[in-house]
């Protein structure tokens, strides 16, 4: 592949998910991706009219764009932002301290934004920037192209395999079909594309197509399904075919051969051959469109002795080759925290399953776990008054299973029996994502509270939602719903469903009587928080019925334990954190957080982040100091392979995206720039807060 070089027709984004419109409330055009719930909008100093234009112009692939006449573009936050030239070389990588003027020519800006940008523009182009926009201004009106790429993915086929091992890895072998190129740039989430589906039939059947692409790598396994779901992943990201063999190897049609089977173990092995790949490939596509300062670059030049620059324009055999012969204890500390892994069973339904893993480029693990029964409640805590949110006497502990830990920043559990510490992946969660179409609206909150006693919540979570004036949120509360009220309720197209009640055996209690999930054919609700006693079967239910992810309980729950929980998980949601994330700060907020875990997928969200990455801050007094650490959690739209740049720190460096960035040492000038801009959760000296509560004159 040419340097560079990127396929446009791969990767199956949808182009009616997008729209265009003139803002009301400023000068300017909103842009709004209506599946994945985004809004972007770019101001102009005057109304301006977008008119469509012609998508095929740009050259890189979008999914709609129009055209505007305006004499400055404002991008109203502060993004990764490129100017190249009509060759697609880069003239400018914006930072928050540009002040740059460029003379006379054919230019395309490309702006990370919650939905991909580029601007498409002749003439002088002047550049400015700093921690909260960035401003490109013409010497008069000027035409701009402005199109826009949907980060909503759609697999392009379905391949049908048999339950024989052999047939599971040849149609394992095609997920590679979904990347938009091999070059090193196949490390950024954008270009890796959804995998085609696969279900198991009556015979392997591959739509014509549908194939990996030609990279001259193959991984030779022992022809089971446990080896082959380990190998997913890395047969993706490698472009690599599964073959059947003896001792597992990765083998180049060069000659190349590696040991996956080695002293750790066949799961660590591959594991380490994908981070330690996918690291010098992110360092590597430095070399070709774009050339930022990346930290893990610079961390890892002065300890290996590879040529990054020879290696961009090397083929893909060439490289892996290159790579793997560094030692992984040497790359080891420069890798990514790694963002989910999931321990799947080797049944032969979880092949269905193993496409949506992949897409998520997680580690896959065989389980390694222990059978054991839920928590129950800390006896005694609360006050007098407190109660638990049950409202029947039961002696049953539910059975649940303990995955092994791992060092990655999320863990899910595909199998049978709900897990502790993890989610439960669900083969519908997946399903029904895929199945989410577009909604011209705002975003729908519904908010339930069934139980008067439990208003404190209710009142919380109404002020918390949609308190994002930039965001287009629709919320309603609802009190005492009967049993027909909250059916209806949840058959509605919604976004969120927030429940504060109780749930038993018989199901949601109602203002006169139950409701049982399970009789609820088709749930239009796309997420929820089912914020009651042993809501685990009620949210499996959902999820089955057409929900594609929520927080439910184990067992029973406090009542003051589970407002905290609930009013952490509101204001993280409404922060652009996806459950998975959001529960994992949210569960230590409570000592009865361990009785919650997500249900379904955990990459689902109800809003966009403000910055485009979410985080926690850790900071800790350090004298007149202060030493921070950013823990980075990722979405769907913004997978690994992701760069963030710190507003704090020295230089300008990008780092790669998931787990901790840091420590860095801040002024106190510093730490109040932080905690004054995006209102984002922080523990400080131990203490949970959020950055917006606390008053920089108490530092």
């Amino acid at each position: 592949m040419e340097r560079g070089e990127i396929d446009a027709q791969n990767g199956g984004s949808v182009a009616v998910t997008l729209s265009f419109d003139s803002t009301s409330d400023r000068p300017g055009v909103e842009i709004r991706d209506h599946v994945e719930r985004r809004t972007y909008a770019l101001h102009t100093p005057s109304a301006v009219s977008p008119t469509p234009a012609d998508a095929d112009e740009f050259r890189f692939p979008v999914d709609a764009a129009v055209s505007v006449t305006t004499d400055a573009v404002t991008l109203p936050t502060f993004v990764a932002a490129y100017v190249r030239d009509a060759d697609g070389e880069m003239r400018l990588e914006v930072r928050p301290e540009t002040d740059r003027r460029l003379p006379d020519a054919a230019y395309r800006v490309e702006a990370c934004a919650p939905m991909k940008l580029y601007f498409a523009v002749e003439g002088p182009i002047s550049v400015t920037a700093s921690d909260d926009r960035i401003r490109f201004a013409f010497d008069s009106d000027t035409e701009v192209r402005v199109g826009a790429r949907s980060h909503h993915e759609r697999p392009a086929a379905t391949v049908t395999t048999t339950e024989d091992s052999r047939d599971v890895m040849t149609a394992l072998s095609t997920l590679g079909s979904a990347l938009k190129t091999t070059s090193p740039e196949r490390s950024f989430p954008t270009l890796r594309g959804h995998p085609p589906l696969i279900e198991v039939g009556d015979e392997l059947r591959v739509p014509d197509g549908i194939d990996a692409p030609e990279t001259g790598v193959r991984i030779e396994l022992p022809p089971d399904r446990g080896h082959a779901y380990v190998a997913a992943p890395l047969a993706f990201y490698l472009g690599a075919k599964l073959v059947p063999g003896g001792t597992p190897r990765l083998v180049t049609d060069e000659g190349f051969e590696y040991d996956l089977d080695g002293p750790q173990g066949f799961e660590t092995a591959v594991a380490r051959t994908l981070k330690q790949t996918f690291l010098f490939d992110c360092v590597t596509r430095t070399e070709g469109y774009y050339p930022v300062e990346l930290h893990e670059r610079g961390a890892v030049e002065s300890v290996v002795n590879l040529n990054f620059a020879d290696l961009y324009d090397r083929s893909p055999a060439e490289r892996l080759a290159a790579y793997l012969s560094v030692p992984f204890d040497v790359a080891a500390e420069h890798v990514p925290t790694w963002k989910l892994t999931t321990h799947v069973e080797p049944a032969p339904e979880n092949v269905e399953s193993i496409p949506f893993l992949v897409d998520d480029l997680a580690v896959v693990r065989t389980p390694d776990a222990r059978r054991t029964a839920a928590r129950r409640p800390t006896a005694g805590v609360g006050d007098g008054d407190d109660f638990t949110r049950s409202t029947t006497e039961t002696g049953e502990v539910r059975p649940v299973v303990e995955p092994g830990r791992t060092d990655s920043v999320e863990q899910a559990w595909l199998g049978d029996h709900a897990p502790v510490d993890a989610s439960k992946a669900t083969p519908a969660a997946f399903r029904n994502r895929l199945e989410r179409g577009p909604d011209a609206g705002d975003i729908e909150i519904e908010v339930v509270c069934n139980d008067t006693a439990m208003g404190e919540e209710r009142d919380l979570a109404a002020e918390v939602y949609g308190s994002r004036e930039t965001l287009p949120f629709d919320v309603t509360v609802h009190r005492d719903l009967t049993a027909e009220q909250l059916r209806a309720l949840l058959t509605e197209e919604t976004a969120f469903l927030h429940y504060i009640g109780h749930i038993d055996g018989r199901g949601f209690e109602c203002a006169d009587g139950h409701l049982d999930a399970a009789a609820v054919e088709s749930v239009g609700a796309e997420a929820f928080v089912l914020n009651a006693c042993r809501s685990y079967d009620q949210g499996m239910a959902l999820v089955e019925a057409g929900s594609v992810g929520g927080v439910v309980t184990l067992s029973d729950v406090i009542n003051s334990g589970a407002v905290r929980v609930g009013k952490t998980m509101a204001r993280l949601l409404n922060r652009g954190f996806p459950l998975r994330a959001a529960l994992s700060i949210a569960r230590n907020r409570s000592v009865v957080g361990n009785q919650y875990i997500v249900v379904g997928d955990g990459n689902v969200d109800i809003a966009q982040t403000e910055s485009g990455i979410a985080l926690l801050g850790r900071i800790e007094s350090a004298g007149d100091e202060y030493e921070m650490t950013a823990t980075t959690y990722l979405s769907a739209d913004k997978g690994l392979g992701s760069i963030s740049r710190p507003i704090f720190g020295e230089g300008n460096e990008f780092y790669l995206a998931s787990g901790d960035i840091g420590p860095f040492t801040l002024s106190k000038p510093e730490l109040v720039t932080f905690l004054t801009g995006e209102n984002v959760p922080v523990v400080l000296n131990g203490e949970f807060s959020w950055s917006g509560d606390i008053d920089p004159a108490e530092l």
